[in-house]
């Protein structure tokens, strides 16, 4: 889930009675193709499809390569591979820094790519949670043909959809989760799954406001934020049956305007129980059992505080870099910040909204902390190695000779 949805909420409100009321009818079903028998075929069925459905100004060959899932292989082969999984209104460029890091320790790194996604806002209308589980499942099994350990890993809803999957998947080693949303700061997202039958938009699109850039969606449709509820659903349900026992690495903002982070800042000694997992925070609490904390504040660096999105990209990112190309400058409801920020102005970063008399903030699109999250994420996943290697020891012993 991403920022833009934090201005829609009032509409819940207003659909409550409708949506209790409201019977439901049939949806088509329509979306990225599925079922495939390959890596190479699931990337080329993708391009195809993206060809056909993104028919916008943004569209070009450049456009279509950041959309696309994609692979990262290490410089020496090995028997290690992990699946990234983008979140709501985001694409498989989501892991363009992350995935090239991983690969970089030696592992076999791919993402996927949503059904509904890299294409147009629109081609969620009428996408189901059930569609991100098959791609995921999908592809876990086809990354576990090439190797000996897998772990998963995602950001917001692909995190959801990562541990539920290796909820499920007794082979999945550890977990590596980029502001999981399990629970969102919306007292109200139950309702999503109900208003997307009464109001296909909760924003109606624009033409003097853009709906999409490059590489991820600004405008979602209702029913992606109805999926996006389902998703996180199923995650609390999944912890809440059995917590999570192996490795993992939680990555959260303090100040993250999606996300409901007391209840994650609690869920981690509840749930992820491994004394190799950690919790990267960064925010101005103080560091706990298993906890590491990391100031959001930088002024050296016109940086407020931390945003939803930021724990993914490097600051040398060629689009989100502080030197990048692509600038968020749509930040909160302040038209004439939007304004500044477009004209060229200076700006601070921040998260959704967040504003400061005379300064003018931008999304923060960059992790100052990049390098040391990898380490930190590098040191979980050999923790998770460790484990795997050593349950299959046991395994091995407890058959007869």
């Amino acid at each position: 889930m991403s920022p833009f949805a934090r201005p829609l909420r009032p509409w819940f409100l207003l659909l409550l009675g409708a949506a209790l009321l409201g019977g439901c009818v049939g949806k088509p079903r329509q979306g990225l193709p599925l079922g495939q028998d390959s890596f190479s075929r699931y990337r080329a069925e993708s391009r195809e499809w993206l060809g056909v459905q993104r028919q916008d100004a943004l569209q070009d060959s450049d456009a279509l390569e950041l959309n696309l899932p994609s692979e990262w292989r290490p410089a020496m082969p090995g028997r290690r591979g992990i699946l990234l999984i983008h979140g709501l209104g985001d694409s498989p460029y989501s892991f363009s820094d992350i995935g090239p890091a991983l690969a970089a320790r030696g592992y076999l790194v791919r993402t996927v790519l949503l059904p509904g996604h890299g294409s147009k806002p629109a081609d969620l209308m009428t996408v189901e949670v059930e569609d991100w589980q098959q791609v995921v499942a999908e592809q876990t099994e086809l990354l576990k043909r090439e190797v000996d350990t897998i772990y998963l890993g995602g950001f917001s809803t692909g995190a959801n959809l990562a541990l539920v999957r290796a909820s499920e998947d007794p082979d999945v080693a550890g977990l590596l989760l980029f502001s999981p949303a399990f629970k969102s700061d919306s007292g109200y997202d139950w309702l999503a799954p109900y208003a997307a039958w009464f109001k296909p938009w909760l924003r109606e699109p624009e033409a003097e406001r853009r709906q999409q850039t490059r590489v991820r969606y600004l405008n979602v449709p209702t029913n992606g934020f109805g999926q996006f509820y389902r998703s996180s659903a199923l995650a609390r349900q999944v912890l809440e049956r059995r917590p999570w026992s192996k490795p993992a690495l939680l990555v959260v903002a303090q100040h993250d305007s999606v996300l409901d982070v007391a209840y994650l800042r609690d869920s981690f000694p509840r749930f992820f129980t491994h004394p190799a997992s950690r919790l990267i925070w960064y925010g101005d609490a103080p560091a706990e059992a298993r906890q590491l904390a990391r100031s959001d504040r930088l002024p050296a660096q016109r940086i407020s505080q931390f945003s939803h999105m930021a724990v993914l990209f490097s600051p040398a990112n060629p689009l989100y870099g502080p030197d990048g190309s692509e600038k968020l400058c749509e930040n909160g409801p302040a038209a004439e910040d939007l304004q500044r920020c477009l004209a060229g102005e200076p700006v601070w970063y921040s998260d959704w909204g967040y504003r400061e008399p005379g300064k003018v903030h931008a999304r923060l699109t960059f992790n100052p902390y990049f390098d040391w999250q990898m380490k930190v994420a590098g040191e979980v996943l050999e923790a998770a190695a460790l484990q795997s290697a050593s349950a299959e020891g046991a395994q091995q012993d407890e058959w007869p000779n």
